[in-house]
């Protein structure tokens, strides 16, 4: 009896350990602060990278994804901010996204899609976030402000992976 008291709380703390490791957003491309490689930039093809997501929350209704670069010198842009991915309505059951399938969404250049990372002076940080919502977006959103409006207390939980880039 002992034993199987034993093996139950274990398989209890098992189960908890796991659902505290919480949402996570990876790369096989980068590791998180690491340098991203130019074939995911303007220097090279500029396709995505492959992206992983894992510990999706139960109760997730949908995930949405942003890629920001905070490092835009003031001279070029007033926020100091570039969106070079917005993408919403992805499945919760998603488990990522694969190198060069950057499809939907939209970027601050008025496409849709993923644009890779370009820095005009010096490296820059890319951060990729992950958020699980607790909805299924559908309107449509122009900018990271209109995502984040339209995310407003929907948020489950996020996930962060940087990326940096400095051009040869």
């Amino acid at each position: 009896m002992k034993l199987g008291l034993f093996a139950a709380a274990a398989a209890v703390a098992a189960a908890a350990s796991l659902s505290a490791a919480g949402l996570t957003i990876t790369s096989t491309a980068f590791q998180n602060n690491g340098e991203i490689p130019a074939k995911y930039t303007c220097d090279g093809a500029g396709m995505n990278p492959a992206l992983q997501f894992s510990g999706i929350p139960a109760r997730t209704k949908s995930l949405a994804l942003v890629v920001q670069d905070p490092d835009v010198p003031k001279n070029l842009k007033a926020d100091g901010l570039f969106d070079h991915w917005v993408l919403w309505g992805l499945a919760s059951t998603s488990k990522g996204i694969a190198e060069g399938e950057g499809k939907g969404g939209v970027n601050e250049t008025g496409s849709s899609g993923y644009f890779g990372p370009c820095p005009p002076d010096r490296e820059h940080r890319y951060f990729f976030r992950l958020y699980a919502l607790d909805t299924t977006l559908t309107g449509k959103y122009s900018s990271v402000k209109d995502l984040e409006k339209a995310m407003q207390g929907h948020i489950i939980e996020q996930a962060e992976l940087i990326g940096r880039y400095k051009r040869p």
